[in-house]
């Protein structure tokens, strides 16, 4: 069955959020390990455990399931309460907390295969990269410049332009070790004290470019 066929049947009984949640699930397993066009609606459906007629009554196609996937993976490692931090509390700490969980959504397996695989030219197509895009790092961006709208307003940093220091920010947290994955010289997990060391030197830098002037930050 195809999706114009599935969606032709109407609304039926109310969708089954467990169900949605299993085909999620299957898709941010399958799509990192075999590609976009290595993923069949037939191979999420069957690893979900469900019928395909229940993934397309979820989700009209593959590419809106692929940009969903993407996006939830984003949720899982930096919920969006992670950007709902009280502006009274330590910049230093909210900031950190941020670029761990960045660091570890950007170097996980699942994003570095499809890093390789949407930058490979095999299978992939400017519209895909466009979706992952949208999905993931724009979403994740916007929501860190609304985090620092707030700090700038509430006195504690001054940004001239948010978007970009926004975008520098996780740019500068990928760094060399981001590279030395992507380039497939570091296999094993990187240990805790570079990283912990790599983040606190990214937000040492941050803060030395946009912290406001005269106004002391909290350790």
């Amino acid at each position: 069955m195809n999706a114009m066929s599935a969606k032709s049947l109407g609304p039926g009984r109310p969708k089954d959020p467990e169900k949605r949640a299993s085909i999620l699930q299957a898709a941010k397993q399958l799509f990192p390990e075999n590609g976009f066009d290595g993923t069949s609606m037939d191979m999420i459906a069957a690893l979900a455990g469900v019928s395909k007629l229940t993934v397309y009554s979820h989700f009209t196609d593959k590419e809106s399931l692929f940009a969903e996937a993407v996006r939830e993976k984003c949720m899982e490692r930096m919920p969006l309460e992670l950007f709902n931090v009280a502006v009274s509390g330590p910049l230093r700490e909210q900031l950190s907390a941020i670029a761990h969980a960045f660091f570890t959504l950007a170097t996980s397996p699942e994003s570095i295969s499809l890093h390789r695989l949407l930058t490979s030219g095999i299978g992939s197509s400017v519209k895909l990269a466009q979706i992952f895009w949208e999905a993931g790092p724009q979403t994740l961006q916007r929501e860190f410049s609304t985090f620092l709208r707030r700090e700038v307003e509430a006195g504690q940093l001054e940004i001239p332009d948010i978007g970009r220091a926004a975008s520098q920010f996780f740019c500068l947290l990928k760094g060399e070790l981001h590279a030395r994955q992507l380039c497939g010289c570091c296999n094993a997990p990187f240990g805790k004290a570079e990283i912990d060391d790599h983040i606190a030197a990214t937000v040492d830098l941050f803060l030395r470019a946009y912290s406001a002037s005269r106004r002391p930050l909290s350790p």
